[in-house]
């Protein structure tokens, strides 16, 4: 990854007609714009790729699943629960709907582990989020079973899976909606981006005009339509030269996996050369979209040991415990609730606080991700590259 590896002149000819045409925004101007309808055509084209029937673009990921929890209908007081391992934007967005976040352990496919959702399941879970984390795929199946029978609606964070399959089923294409994200450093990307998916027309009618201000699309669905406003809403609106790009993207994705799915297996290889090494669980190999490759190692002294000499070779891996993006302990603006709101919304309400998360209360990801270094995944690999991450392995040991 990421799909601006391959940007040429396929990106440039969409593009062109946008511009050509001098209309960047995505409704209206039907005069002007000579029929070109780039975002609308890229949310077919999405929609169609990933077998659902309707798709929302949007201005990015995080926007998705913004939209995507207002149309479910959650709102403040309630509930939703995620993984302790997933991009702050997950949370984030639960936040800014007024919910709560709720997090549980992930297992060794380092995502959302089912028995732990179960326990934390209550009678204010209004929805719940597994993170397909590193374009690989979550329990998605369990998990929607437990959902299904608590009644509580599946938003499938597949930010970073785009390509990826199960048994032959897009991920983002088993919940009520499934959200993507299209910025800079994704297997496809328009630069900044997103797009939810959903085969309930009723779901993406609300998605449709939740992020176009409220704007009636009833006569007109995927299009503006007349002047009412059904509900309040924000302006999450993708413009045409992303939509663009997006189209050319989406056409050569299966591609960008297929070369991302070759260079892992060399990932693989070179890393099995490590004793006591164990590689994250992959539930559909054929499927992959193999964007990310990770390995555990015995403990956690190990793994830090063996990155000390691959950072020395200048091919460090990412070593989870420390990033602070990513991984529940080092959320300390979460942990410690701090809010640019001067009242402390949204963690705190009527001058009380809210919720208070416990850096310690997930102690099995801990663990996990303690000993798991992390390779991303190129769509190019130079040989050269490819002997110095595997020297570095071989000396590591």
């Amino acid at each position: 990854m990421p799909g601006f590896e391959i940007f040429g002149a396929e990106e440039k000819a969409q593009v062109m007609e946008v511009l050509d045409s001098g209309v960047l925004f995505r409704y209206e101007f039907a005069a002007q714009r000579g029929d070109v309808w780039k975002v609308l055509e890229f949310e077919k084209a999405f929609a169609a790729y990933t077998g659902a029937t309707h798709a929302q673009a949007v201005t990015s990921g995080s926007a998705a699943l913004k939209v995507a929890l207002i149309a479910l209908g959650v709102g403040a007081g309630d509930e939703v629960i995620t993984q302790g391992f997933t991009f702050v934007a997950t949370w984030e967005a639960i936040l800014d709907c007024g919910a709560i976040p709720v997090f549980t352990e992930v297992d060794m496919t380092l995502n959302m582990d089912p028995v732990d959702l179960e326990k934390k399941i209550t009678s204010k879970t209004k929805a719940i989020i597994p993170v397909h984390m590193m374009g690989a795929p979550a329990r998605i199946e369990e998990i929607k079973a437990l959902a299904d029978r608590h009644n509580i609606p599946v938003l499938e964070d597949t930010a970073q899976a785009a390509g990826c399959r199960l048994k032959g089923k897009h991920l983002g294409s088993f919940g009520a909606v499934g959200t993507f994200s299209f910025d800079s450093v994704k297997t496809m990307t328009t630069g900044e981006g997103g797009m939810c998916i959903t085969s309930d027309a009723a779901l993406w009618q609300r998605m449709s005009e939740y992020q176009d201000h409220g704007h009636d699309h009833v006569p007109n669905p995927g299009g503006r339509g007349g002047e009412g406003r059904p509900f309040i809403g924000f302006n999450y609106r993708m413009m045409e030269i992303q939509g663009a790009i997006g189209l050319a993207q989406l056409a050569k994705l299966d591609g960008m996996v297929e070369a991302q799915q070759k260079n892992k297996q060399f990932f693989q290889e070179a890393a099995s050369v490590l004793p006591g090494v164990e590689y994250r669980e992959i539930l559909d190999p054929q499927g992959d979209s193999a964007t990310f490759f990770s390995f555990l190692l015995p403990d956690k002294e190990r793994t830090q040991a063996v990155n000390a000499v691959l950072r020395e070779a200048g091919v460090g891996a990412v070593s989870w415990s420390e990033n602070g993006w990513h991984y529940y302990p080092n959320w300390e603006h979460l942990l410690e609730g701090k809010t640019p709101c001067a009242n402390g919304w949204p963690f705190n309400a009527h001058g009380k606080r809210r919720v208070i998360y416990d850096p310690q209360a997930l102690p099995a990801s801990a663990a996990l991700l303690g000993r798991t270094l992390t390779y991303q995944v190129p769509i190019k690999l130079a040989d050269e590259q490819k002997v110095k991450i595997a020297e570095a392995l071989k000396k590591a040991v």
